[in-house]
């Protein structure tokens, strides 16, 4: 399965539950998750979308530690079971 059919797979099920799931671009700063991912009560998380079996590259690990330093969310998806899981446990906060 393709990233791509993943990614838009998170956008649907993240808008099913009353959320947003825009796609992030920092000018300048490489490596950064691919999306926001902007829940009802405010909480916002980081997803870096990867195909299948594919691990996360330095700089997306360097975020990845950055962002979880800092008190965020950081998610790494690689399947439709890693958006179920992902959106079972967003609906529980």
């Amino acid at each position: 399965m393709r990233e791509s059919t993943l990614e838009r797979r998170l956008v649907r099920e993240v808008e099913r539950i009353g959320g947003l799931a825009p796609k992030w671009v920092s000018p300048g700063q490489r490596g950064v998750p691919d999306r926001i991912v902007l829940l009802p009560d405010g909480q916002t998380v980081f997803v870096e979308m990867k195909a299948p079996g594919k691990s996360l590259a330095p700089l997306q690990e360097y975020w990845k530690r950055k962002l979880l330093k800092l008190g965020h969310r950081h998610y790494k998806l690689d399947s439709n079971e890693d958006i179920d899981r992902f959106i079972n446990e967003v609906r529980s906060w």
